[in-house]
């Protein structure tokens, strides 16, 4: 009986609404862009539908920072076109991309170590209530009961909202800083590096999260990620970009880790990636 029980709760977990149907949120034709004679970004053609998560994999120096810069309105395209729910797009300040609904989580997190939980949340749009209808002072008791709520309802479990940032572990922080960027209810969440630099534990804690957001389907959400392993748990669909070109483009659930590890020793390139994935079909 209790396997039973703990098979069904892992199935729980891990159980998805299909996709089946879901129309792009955003796609990207031929994108380009260099930094003085060097190209960057050699056409990038990709898409991405509305609550799918979307694993974005490539080595060092592919691409991948520069393409997420693009969408995220630090960086305007030299040429190719993009759309979002199905009207051109062109973005040209990170706030033209937020007002799109874009947010980014980037490594830095962004996050103030010297500041609470809650703090942290609200950085920037801190609620005021007046002391004897004069005197402003900032809301902290609001801030920690919409924090603590909020972060409830994302799964994310902490004591205290009370808590300073710089006594947190990786994963926790990585947690907030999504939570944080979740609060303006965006349409497509990036996430850089989510798990860089985190042990098996508190890796958990993020993927545990993206498996939420991924259950609900109310974000589409663009993962850049080294470990090729933590891909296939959370993700829908996998790119691989290679020297500024999406090289690339399957189901997560019709791959899998050692045939994604053998296309990226192959060689790379169109050719080779497809040279790759007939071989490991035989």
């Amino acid at each position: 009986m209790t396997t039973v029980s703990t098979n069904s709760r892992v199935d729980a977990l891990f159980s998805v609404p299909s996709l089946e149907g879901a129309p792009d949120l955003l796609t990207a034709t031929d994108v380009t862009k260099s930094y003085g004679p060097n190209p960057v970004l050699r056409g990038v053609t990709m898409h991405v539908r509305k609550g799918e998560v979307l694993a974005l994999v490539g080595d060092n120096g592919a691409g991948k920072s520069t393409f997420i810069k693009v969408l995220a309105g630090f960086h305007q395209p030299d040429g190719g076109q993009m759309t979002w729910e199905g009207q051109p797009l062109q973005l040209k300040s990170p706030t033209d991309a937020r007002d799109h609904g874009i947010e980014t989580v980037y490594q830095d997190l962004a996050l103030i170590d010297d500041l609470s939980v809650f703090q942290n949340m609200f950085l920037g749009r801190e609620p005021i209530k007046r002391y004897g209808g004069i005197l402003p002072l900032t809301d902290n008791g609001t801030m920690k009961r919409q924090t603590r709520t909020y972060l409830d309802q994302l799964g994310i479990n902490l004591p205290s909202v009370s808590s300073l940032v710089r006594d947190l572990s990786g994963g926790q922080r990585q947690s907030i800083a999504v939570a944080r960027a979740m609060q303006s209810n965006p349409k497509l969440l990036i996430m850089d590096e989510p798990l860089a630099a985190l042990g098996v534990r508190e890796g958990a804690l993020v993927l545990g999260l993206v498996q939420e957001l991924r259950k609900r389907r109310q974000v589409s959400i663009i993962m850049i990620v080294h470990n090729y392993s933590q891909v296939f748990e959370v993700s829908d669909r996998i790119n691989f970009l290679h020297s500024g070109e999406i090289v690339l483009d399957v189901d997560t659930d019709k791959t899998s880790e050692e045939e994604l590890i053998h296309i990226v020793k192959s060689g790379l390139g169109r050719q080779a990636v497809a040279e790759a994935v007939a071989s490991t079909q035989i």
